[in-house]
């Protein structure tokens, strides 16, 4: 069956983001549809894992889903390019819900999220505060916050974000910027340099081959723009305001990136009176991004989530 994808443009603040709508097969505009906003991971794109595997796949159950660019990133505005920092990321699904709402064929009160690693914590953060969420799905997802405040910024968070200060008023007075990569240049690179971490080295696959490689994905980050990142977490005030109806999904084999340990840390805060754990046993952090047997496993469990709460 041929997949009915439109291109559209969200305004968020002064500059556009670019996304897709992924349209129920047998779409009708004269008809309402309950939406869902999918939320790529850290340094992908709308063509990834986000929109080409849950945004396709929800699309076909009879929801319209929407994939876009993060501000700064892929063929999204922002300037300067490649910045991951979470309070934009967290403000642009509420972009996104902007304009879902105008649309005529969505029901703007039967409106979910679905985010996949770093998008999975950010549509949990964002569904705390954004009340048109009704309800919200984390694939594989990571606390960026965390992890920043953690094993990417070596443990020292303080020396850091000193290192940070430095290089943006360097920056300020003319330097050049300092682009962080956050994988090799591609597998072999990786078995030379003697990396075997399973986060690592499937990412690697994933982002840097033709399994996952797309021209809007750049796995690098803007450096002197780390510091929000590191202050920040995605589950602060989960007791008091995630309250929507909750599934998280996880894969059982545990990597340097902590989505398993994110995921079961969550699931226990949440203060949601419905939700639910999923764990795909025996499969890890990327397996979940496109491998059929895993994202099976997830879809079986969010799409009768999204049938019963949206």
């Amino acid at each position: 069956m041929t997949e009915n994808i439109r291109s559209a443009t969200v305004k968020a603040l002064a500059w556009d983001l670019a996304a897709d709508l992924h349209l129920p097969p047998d779409f009708d505009e004269n008809r309402t549809y309950p939406a869902i906003v999918s939320v790529h991971p850290i340094g992908s794109c709308k063509e990834q894992t986000s929109g080409n595997v849950y945004g396709k796949a929800l699309a076909k159950e009879g929801y319209v889903v929407i994939a876009y660019d993060a501000s700064f990133q892929g063929a999204s505005g922002g300037t300067p390019r490649s910045i991951e920092d979470p309070s934009f990321r967290v403000s642009d699904v509420s972009h996104v819900i902007d304009h879902l709402v105008t649309l005529p064929y969505v029901d703007a009160d039967r409106v979910g999220v679905i985010g996949v690693c770093g998008g999975g914590a950010y549509a949990i953060n964002a569904s705390m505060t954004d009340r048109r969420i009704k309800a919200v799905g984390s694939v594989t997802g990571v606390n960026f916050g965390r992890l920043m405040h953690e094993a990417f910024s070596g443990y020292d968070p303080l020396a850091a974000l000193d290192a940070i200060a430095e290089q943006r008023t360097a920056e300020a007075r003319g330097a050049q910027p300092r682009i962080d990569q956050y994988l090799p240049a591609d597998p072999a690179t990786a078995a030379e340099q003697g990396l075997t971490e399973i986060d690592l080295t499937e990412a690697t696959d994933y982002y840097r081959t033709d399994r996952g490689q797309k021209p809007g994905g750049r796995t690098e980050a803007l450096f002197a723009r780390q510091a929000t990142s590191i202050g920040w977490d995605a589950f602060h005030r989960a007791e008091g305001l995630l309250t929507r109806p909750l599934c998280v999904v996880v894969g059982d084999k545990p990597g340097a990136f902590g989505a398993y340990r994110d995921g079961l840390e969550i699931y226990r805060r949440a203060a949601s009176k419905d939700k639910e754990l999923v764990v795909a046993e025996g499969f890890s952090h990327y397996d979940l991004y496109d491998q059929p047997e895993p994202v099976r496993i997830a879809l079986d469990h969010l799409i009768p989530f999204y049938a019963k709460h949206l």
